[in-house]
């Protein structure tokens, strides 16, 4: 064809269809032109009501029609029987400073701007597209609604911005849709999923699908009111924060061994967690993945909950289900990689784009995924739009941040000459840096209350401290070190236990540095680690015991708490993400009693003040005695704002400890408010009758002092009377 751009059209590599498609004014009247792939005849409707037939042009797929007066816009289009209306009558419209703060990496609601938008234009509904494929030479939207030949739907480019853009009238919520890309210069076609999709087909289909505004009526103020409050005053920092990790598809299933909806699961989930008393749950990624093995953590859906569970608006009603019943919700987040599927954002528009170019920064080496080039202003739009998304359509509580070391270290797992220092020549990830301090930023700036978390395993100063200390901003960080220690000290038999009693004390001499939390996560219970009950030494009697000795422990040190589920179980054999947790295991005295202890420590965690409000201060921690190890035992005050006290003592032997002197802050009662050797929980039921008196003799310091009986492999907390 003389044309260029019809010949560009027709090879499908033009970047504006607009240019040639549509309606064009000419010396001699107006000319409409429509490419349209196995079509027999194509007519248009003029502004008399009739219709006028488009010729073929040259045996090819594209028609015409010329006239003197031009038909009504936005005008109508008959194909083959079939009318509609035509996607070239509504011209690009730029979304006024939206792309300008993209490509500057300041655009944290880039999902209303980018992808499948649902939008009335000059009075017809349809659905406005948009990419970023700044290297493509030509996009187009293909779907079932266009037998997925990207000849019919080429996107118009937005200058400069790399953003592509089309709006496909009459297109309904459901519809099933990707993007189609040519590269530039090899010519390739790629078949990429939408990036900013906040619908996915359920797997192993990968396909994006048009959803529509969300109808969900949310029931929850009261419950964003007081975390707005808290997060203006710091309330939270003083709050019980008891959290309940679970893997969602996992966790329990249908008899047929089919996935709960978010709907079913709400009617479940949210009674068991009340009974437990737990004040938060964290949901393993509910962003879509392809593959159930990654549990979520290979994400390819950034805005868009799984469609394993159900619709976007089901999620909506479990997170409010959750708030209403007074159960913060966490959510795991995952910025720091992505998997390498060709047809999610690898390569996406042939080049390395959300990437790095480097191969010695593109791939992660643990896990094969690409990792996300930090420095690229709409790659931080991008990361940053998704957590904003989250927090704001979904009223999600705190983002726990997944494997920030592999972020900030850019020689993570990886061997000498195999990683490129930064500017300074060193192993730091500066761009990942400023992400990082730039997301807390956000986070605490726009949403009042909510928290993120840092799943961070190194010694990295000043995680959790604000960015204008010079810290990471983060809220809390994740003790690893306390976790190991804890563990492996557990591991051992008791016998050799006061040959390893720095596991228990070493802790306290950096408690303080870091708002921690501590965790007993899933990644302790997975991959030949055993479960936790699989971990204790000893015969059933002892390792139970040991267990509910584990969790008291974690529940009574300072910093807040997280549990993998199954362990309130006593499981006992690893997790299992293909089949749901061993309920059948409460049938059980020695499981029933696992769970009876954790839901009374849950219960005294938040109903105690001196157990939750200085967690992250020293003032709320006092040893009793850290140096009993030939008797492996350790004693501690915790103390609330206004003073009230709490002794803890926890015997890690299967040893009986009689007439155990422990000094006291006074002479007074004191009741024995837990006793994890209770029969009611599976022990041994030795004790102290439930009250015991201090006397007035002083003690390792202490103007009083108890006699106590010290039940085996148990921890006792006691109150003033």
């Amino acid at each position: 064809m003389s044309n260029p751009s019809c010949a560009a059209l027709l090879e499908a590599r033009e970047h504006d269809p607009f240019s040639v498609l549509g309606l064009h004014a000419e010396a001699a009247g107006w000319r409409l032109r429509v490419l349209r792939p196995q079509a027999r005849s194509i007519a248009v409707e003029l502004a008399d009501g009739s219709w006028a037939t488009l010729a073929r042009r040259g045996g090819s797929d594209l028609f015409e029609w010329h006239g003197d007066t031009p038909p009504p816009r936005p005008w109508r289009l008959n194909i083959d029987g079939v009318t509609h209306y035509d996607a070239y009558a509504f011209a690009p419209q730029v979304p006024g400073d939206d792309l300008y703060l993209f490509n500057a990496g300041r655009l944290r609601q880039a999902w209303r701007t980018l992808g499948a938008l649902a939008q009335t234009r000059d009075g017809v509904a349809g659905v406005c597209f948009r990419v970023w494929a700044p290297n493509a030479e030509r996009v187009s939207v293909v779907g079932a609604f266009n037998g997925w030949d990207g000849r019919v739907h080429p996107m118009a480019t937005l200058g400069a911005s790399g953003v592509w853009e089309l709006f496909i009238p009459e297109l309904p919520a459901g519809a099933l849709y990707r993007f189609e890309l040519r590269v530039r210069g090899s010519g390739a076609l790629r078949l990429k999923t939408d990036p900013y999709a906040r619908a996915f087909e359920r797997r192993p289909a990968t396909a994006c699908c048009v959803t529509p505004d969300s109808a969900h009526v949310w029931h929850d103020a009261d419950w964003m009111q007081a975390r707005a409050r808290s997060g203006q005053t710091g309330d939270w920092q003083t709050a019980p924060m008891s959290t309940y990790e679970m893997h969602l598809g996992s966790w329990m299933r249908h008899p047929d061994r089919g996935f709960y909806s978010y709907r079913e699961l709400a009617a479940r989930l949210v009674p068991y967690l009340v009974e437990l008393g737990y004040t938060h749950v964290e949901f393993m990624p509910l962003m879509e993945h392809p593959l159930d093995e990654s549990w979520g953590y290979q994400c390819t859906g950034f805005f868009a909950p799984s469609s394993r569970f159900g619709s976007p608006d089901e999620l909506r009603f479990l997170i409010d289900s959750l708030h209403q019943a007074g159960i913060g919700v966490i959510l795991d987040w995952v910025p720091g990689h992505f998997p390498a599927d060709d047809w999610a954002l690898a390569h996406f528009d042939g080049t390395a784009l959300y990437e790095h170019q480097d191969p010695q920064q593109k791939m992660h080496p643990d896990w094969g995924t690409h990792v996300f080039n930090y420095g690229r202003n709409e790659v931080r739009s991008f990361l940053l739009s998704s957590a904003y998304y989250w927090l704001s359509e979904f009223h999600v509580d705190a983002l726990r941040v997944d494997a920030v070391a592999s972020m900030i270290y850019l020689d993570y797992s990886r061997k000498p000459g195999e990683w490129t220092p930064n500017v300074h020549g060193g192993r730091e990830n500066l761009e990942a840096i400023a992400f990082l301090r730039e997301l807390n930023e956000m986070v605490h700036g726009d949403f009042p209350g909510a928290l993120t978390i840092a799943e961070e395993s190194t010694a990295w100063p000043m995680v959790s401290r604000p960015t204008w200390l010079g810290g990471l901003g983060f809220s809390m960080k994740w003790n690893m070190g306390w976790m190991n220690d804890t563990l492996d000290y557990m591991a051992h038999d008791p016998i050799h236990r006061r040959f390893h009693h720095e596991r228990l004390t070493f802790g306290q001499l950096y408690a303080y540095s870091e708002n921690f939390v501590l965790p007993l996560s899933h990644d302790e219970v997975v991959h030949g680690k055993s479960s936790l009950l699989g971990k204790m030494p000893g015969d059933e009697w002892q390792r139970f015991a040991n267990l509910r000795l584990l969790l008291a422990y974690q529940m009574l040190a300072p910093g807040k708490k997280l549990q993998f589920m199954g362990a309130e179980l006593g499981q006992s054999w690893e997790w299992r993400a293909g089949e749901e947790l061993p309920w059948h295991l409460l049938q059980y005295p020695l499981h029933d009693g696992v769970k009876a202890l954790v839901a009374e420590l849950n219960r005294l965690y938040v109903n105690e003040p001196s157990l939750h409000e200085l967690d992250f201060s020293p003032a709320g921690f006092q040893w009793i005695d850290c140096h009993d190890a030939d008797q492996s035992v350790v004693s501690w005050l915790r103390r609330a704002r206004d003073g009230r006290h709490a002794v803890v003592v926890l015997n890690f032997t299967p040893v009986p400890r009689h007439n155990y002197r422990l000094g006291v802050p006074q002479a007074q009662d004191y009741l024995e408010r837990i006793n994890t050797d209770s029969a009611h929980y599976g022990g041994s039921d030795l004790g102290n009758g439930g009250r015991v008196s201090a006397a007035p003799v002083p003690w390792m310091g202490f103007p009083a002092s108890l006699a106590l009986s010290l039940p085996p492999l148990a921890a006792l907390v006691l109150l003033p009377a």
